[in-house]
């Protein structure tokens, strides 16, 4: 599981993109996000795939990993399309059997949802594989600063923040420590049935929750014995550096969201 589960790792490579400074990559995520919402048309989305694939192929890191990200959400996007069949009356009919409809209008606008969601997962999974920790907490940091002018902790929302993509990893870990517990102990799960292996899952979320608990507890005594106070005035051992491409790659993401909402 250690090595099929990639979300929110970070991945070393000598790229452009890994080169970026996170604030222009976290800012060129939400312009990412505009775009695709703002996408209507199949040619929309298809000129949106085609700049994703450009920047994911020249990032130092293969495509299946960005496909490996988004497996956790197939369910959801399966969920997502049976709704929009089911729901969505308009258009040609294509299968009618009994009260169940299937329109050319429903799969379309299932087969969009779908679509839009694997372009968020696998394009937004390059802020996490192409940046540090530490460069992610300077960036997002940077980021929420606008926030203290309403009273709002940026440093506690950034902390908040990094502290949860770093958990998906270990949670994930946890739960591969208990099923080989278990398969140590005699248990089988590649022949088990699709209701049992559902069983499965519930029986892992008291542990793994628990475990989830414990480090996190640990976590926060380790904090704390090394004098961290939060919100307390404090320096970095690194600053972030503005560069030309950070504009430039701005200026791609700008120009494409523009694009699309002229559309």
């Amino acid at each position: 599981m250690d090595e099929r589960m990639v979300m929110g790792r970070y991945v070393a490579a000598q790229s452009w993109v890994h080169q970026l400074d996170p604030r222009a990559k976290l800012t060129a995520m939400v312009l990412f996000l505009i775009a695709v919402i703002c996408a209507d048309y199949s040619l929309e989305l298809a000129v949106i795939t085609a700049f994703s694939l450009v920047i994911l192929m020249t990032s130092g890191i293969p495509l299946r990993r960005y496909g490996r990200a988004s497996k956790p959400l197939w369910p959801l996007m399966a969920f997502m399309f049976l709704f929009y069949v089911l729901f969505e009356h308009n258009g040609d009919v294509w299968l009618s059997i009994g009260s169940f409809t299937v329109t050319s209008e429903g799969v379309l606008l299932g087969l969009y949802a779908v679509w839009r969601m694997l372009l968020l997962v696998c394009f937004t999974s390059i802020l996490t594989f192409t940046t540090t920790p530490i460069e992610l907490n300077l960036g997002l940091e940077a980021v929420l600063k606008p926030l203290k002018l309403i009273g709002v902790s940026p440093q506690q929302w950034t902390m908040m923040i990094t502290i949860a993509l770093r958990f998906i990893p270990t949670i994930f870990e946890e739960a591969n420590k208990i099923l080989k517990a278990q398969a140590s102990r005699g248990a089988d799960y590649e022949d088990l049935k699709l209701k049992e292996k559902g069983k499965l899952v519930v029986t892992l979320l008291v542990p793994v929750t628990v475990g989830a608990f414990r480090r996190a507890e640990e976590l926060v005594m380790a904090m704390e014995s090394r004098g961290y106070v939060l919100d307390a005035k404090r320096t970095s051992l690194r600053y972030l550096t503005w560069q030309g491409t950070d504009t430039l790659f701005i200026l791609l993401f700008i120009v494409l969201t523009a694009g699309m909402i002229i559309l």
